[in-house]
């Protein structure tokens, strides 16, 4: 059936926190597998401050891609290619909105971190920042990356564990290297015997991302 080509087409999205007016930092938050725009909420709302909104997007059937991240790319056309078109047209909307590629933000958690890392990987220019949790870039293991573009120090936060059997410990350490060769201002934590979650140390460096992307403001009276 034709609809399946753009599986994620005219799905809907969730806006938390500050408006149209009162942003500075446009994020695009995705959600994992099975899960819903509905049940980041919470996410956005422990991330939340002045000056930034969270858009999280709906997935058709509730996941972006149908296989594991980590087969062959083609397993999961073109449902991937619906999913990175759907972040692509946030991105439209937010420059529509008169945000600059610095007040962009992308992040996720599992198949959302994975795609959220594959988007800007496949996009590289210096946004706002990413942060992925519990997830790596899209592709086999021993996958030749080789992305055009560079990040300029954009900053970029890495959250996984050792012991993660949805996302092997060390395709988490080749997306860091890709990220750090591209030139992104990396910080990846590894938590020892963590499970599969997001755990209070990200969301306080996510937060922290967050704060420092934003511009600063003049308390003079």
């Amino acid at each position: 059936m034709r609809w399946l080509l753009d599986i994620h087409k005219g799905q809907s999205s969730i806006s938390v926190g500050s408006g149209n007016h009162d942003a500075h930092l446009f994020v695009i938050l995705l959600h994992g597998r099975g899960s819903s725009s509905e049940a980041m909420i919470p996410i956005a709302e422990q991330l939340s401050m002045d000056g930034v909104r969270f858009v999280i997007p709906q997935a058709g059937l509730n996941r972006w891609y149908p296989e594991t991240a980590f087969g062959p790319l083609e397993a999961n056309e073109p449902d991937l290619s619906s999913a990175l078109g759907r972040i692509s047209n946030l991105v439209d909307d937010a420059h529509e909105e008169g945000f600059s590629n610095e007040q962009i933000i992308f992040g996720g958690f599992s198949q959302g971190a994975c795609l959220a890392s594959e988007y800007v990987a496949r996009n590289a220019r210096k946004f706002g920042g990413l942060f992925v949790l519990s997830g790596a870039l899209i592709g086999p293991k021993g996958m030749h990356r080789n992305y055009p573009g560079s990040f300029e120090d954009m900053p970029v936060f890495i959250g996984g564990s050792d012991v993660d059997p949805w996302v092997p410990h060390e395709l988490i350490l080749d997306t860091a290297a890709v990220f750090h060769r591209m030139g992104a201002d990396l910080d990846l934590r590894i938590y020892p015997g963590m499970p599969h979650t997001i755990n209070a140390d990200e969301i306080s460096r996510v937060q922290e991302m967050l704060a420092n992307t934003l511009p600063i403001k003049d308390e003079r009276i």
